[in-house]
């Protein structure tokens, strides 16, 4: 099998669905995205105007329509029946229960279940709980109860902000299969990473489905067992950042996700925990250091606030501060779980006013925290600053990273990613708070 002699269809044009359908164009394949969200398919297929912000996105698939090898269409029946692969890359939000919700991973399995014919590998690219891949089996099969088709599991591990270089150069590729005859579809799906060195860890589909969550989960881990050497750094004089760059030197550690900040967020880590967590109690099994992971990582959240007023002297009532970052990471204008949806509320509530901005997320920002009662978001980071008495550094944008001292001069700066040294705050007369920074005298 060649990369041009394969066709695939991507079921989803959201995150997952986007950038792994447009990266698989820039393999070589023949790729078909389809959504029922007719509006979203007209922008992409005839102004190629691109739902999420993504670095890099928007060049990958005007490159891709024009060579060819990248459509899409609402239409199942018009690429499914020529599809060797079809991929399922819808979402899996959270449910009430923090178990993932399969409603539209059903429906897609059903609606592929239609238009079937000839051999055809069903992927599972949504990051499903162990056991999917089988109710998968089970939708397609009471749909079209003679079907040749098999599931496989192949989880994304796609970073907000570098996914289109963690899909074309991965650490590695996972691939969930019960049988040869679908291993050797997906080994040639990723024969032209596998060429350039990429791993490809080939697994049965329950250990696949797991692969993600744990992956994700020991990552949340890592990053709020980092977070909570915060509070006993600034107690003990320590650096937070010394002492996790002294901990990412040991091989066994690594310095990826040791970096301190306002908790995490995202589409994943929350969800993902969450889902794990479910799924073991589900079986009967109680995974306790993730479930303390979920309940720290919500604590440091509601934590931000009081330590704003503490920087204020005890109190935001009747102050200015403006907040500068409302996404949960930079690069990215994902709002799901950021840590801005708690602080916010919290510190209106509280009675301050809050000058809100964010370079990529205002959209998405305003209809989850409406303007008003105290909130205002303004269109760059001087309107932000303008009048502010404090100044609270939620999201790592470069911009931010480039403030001179001068334009925080007079104000309090509550810097809750550590973009800037304590010690040139200080020298410059501005008082500065980090997190776990010893402060200059």
């Amino acid at each position: 099998m060649s990369a041009s002699s394969l066709n695939l269809t991507m079921i989803g044009t959201g995150y997952v669905g986007l950038v792994s359908g447009t990266c698989f164009a820039e393999m070589g394949f023949n790729v078909t995205c389809v959504d029922v969200d007719a509006a979203k398919i007209a922008k992409l297929r005839d102004e190629g105007v691109i739902p999420i912000y993504e670095p890099g996105l928007k060049e990958l698939v005007d490159k891709n329509v024009a060579a060819g090898r990248l459509s899409f269409t609402t239409d199942l029946a018009s690429c499914v029946p020529q599809a060797d692969a079809v991929f399922i890359g819808v979402g899996t939000p959270q449910d009430e229960d923090g178990s993932a919700d399969l409603k539209y991973v059903e429906a897609a399995a059903r609606d592929i279940a239609k238009h079937l014919q000839g051999y055809t590998v069903i992927v599972n690219k949504s990051t499903v709980p162990v056991g999917t891949g089988a109710k998968v089996e089970g939708w397609v099969r009471g749909v079209n109860a003679g079907a040749d088709f098999d599931v496989a599991s192949n989880p994304e591990f796609l970073r907000e902000g570098e996914a289109v270089g963690d899909f074309l150069n991965p650490d590695r590729v996972v691939v969930g299969v019960e049988n040869a005859r679908a291993r050797a579809v997906m080994e040639a799906l990723y024969k032209p990473l596998t060429d350039k060195g990429v791993a490809l860890h080939v697994t049965n589909r329950a250990s696949s489905e797991l692969i993600k969550y744990a992956a994700n989960a020991f990552l949340a881990t890592k990053i709020t067992f980092v977070n909570e050497l915060v509070n006993l750094c600034d107690t003990v004089g320590a650096d937070v950042l010394s002492v996790s760059k002294g901990m990412g030197l040991d091989s066994r550690i690594a310095p990826r996700f040791l970096q301190p900040g306002p908790g995490y967020g995202g589409s994943c880590f929350p969800k993902d925990t969450n889902a794990l967590a479910k799924t073991a109690r589900d079986h009967g099994v109680t995974l306790g250091l993730v479930e303390e992971t979920i309940r720290r990582n919500e604590a440091i959240k509601e934590g931000l606030a009081a330590k704003v007023a503490k920087a204020l002297g005890g109190s935001v009532k009747d102050k200015t501060v403006a907040v500068l970052g409302l996404a949960f990471k930079a690069n990215t204008d994902d709002m799901r779980d950021a840590s801005a949806l708690t602080l916010l509320p919290m510190l209106q509530k509280a009675g301050a006013t809050v000058q809100a901005y964010d370079p990529e997320a205002m959209e998405q920002a305003r209809w989850r925290l409406p303007e008003g009662n105290g909130l205002a978001y303004v269109d760059s980071t001087n309107a932000a600053l303008n009048g502010a008495d404090a100044v609270v550094i939620l999201t790592e944008w470069d911009e931010f990273k480039a403030l001179a001292p001068a334009m925080l001069k007079g104000k309090v700066v509550v810097d809750l990613r550590n973009l800037f040294d304590p010690a040139a705050m200080h020298a410059a007369g501005i008082a500065y708070t980090g997190l776990g920074r010893p402060q200059a005298e």
